[in-house]
């Protein structure tokens, strides 16, 4: 079987075009900002969870893995689960408070609270 016939991670599994090749998505990732100079937003929020509240960062401008390690100080800081999706931070519960302490302590110094 020809290269251009396996499947790859989209879900291709074969093109009728002959001239059809497997190009990997390009992510663009930004390199990751100083922390003085993020922007970050927290924020509560109660939607599609059953009524269980969580803790959303957003706007982080930086690679994923980053933002993973970023994720996981946070949730060690606060005691609590959590998870990095579609570049957000989610903590579980309402730990506003904690995570804007975290974040001003370590230079995060334009954070925002929602």
């Amino acid at each position: 079987m020809s290269k251009k016939n396996k499947p790859d991670a989209r879900g291709f599994v074969y093109s009728t075009n002959p001239n059809f090749s497997f190009q990997p998505d390009e992510e663009n990732e930004h390199q990751t900002l100083a922390p003085h100079q993020q922007k970050l937003k927290i924020k509560l929020e109660t939607k599609h969870r059953a009524g269980k509240a969580v803790t959303i960062v957003e706007n982080f401008i930086g690679t994923n893995n980053n933002l993973e390690e970023l994720g996981k100080k946070l949730k060690n800081f606060c005691g609590t689960g959590g998870s990095v999706k579609d570049g957000e931070i989610i903590i579980q519960g309402d730990q506003r408070d904690k995570i804007l302490q975290w974040l001003m302590k370590n230079d995060y110094k334009q954070s925002r609270r929602i």
